[in-house]
């Protein structure tokens, strides 16, 4: 998965805002981490960000795990040798 930085920078790349919270939120607590990337929680998780951050954040928490998946998927298709 790409780091905090990386998420920050694409967000800025793709809104000019680099939603830095929002990504720590997502990727900083390991206790709670994997909870928060499952994607069967994201309707529950989404709720909790909208209420930090509002309808904004709710797009940005998606575009994380979007970007994440994005992510492994390419690195496992990678690992098997499909291009």
């Amino acid at each position: 998965m790409p780091s905090i930085d990386v998420h920050a920078k694409t967000s800025i790349e793709r809104t000019g805002k680099d939603y830095k919270d929002i990504h720590e939120w997502v990727d900083k607590d390991e206790t709670k981490k994997v909870e928060r990337h499952d994607i069967t929680r994201i309707p529950e998780n989404a709720k909790e960000v909208e209420l930090k951050w509002g309808e904004e954040g709710v797009r940005e928490y998606i575009q994380h795990i979007h970007d994440d998946v994005k992510k492994r998927m390419a690195d496992t298709l990678a690992y098997f040798g499909v291009k």
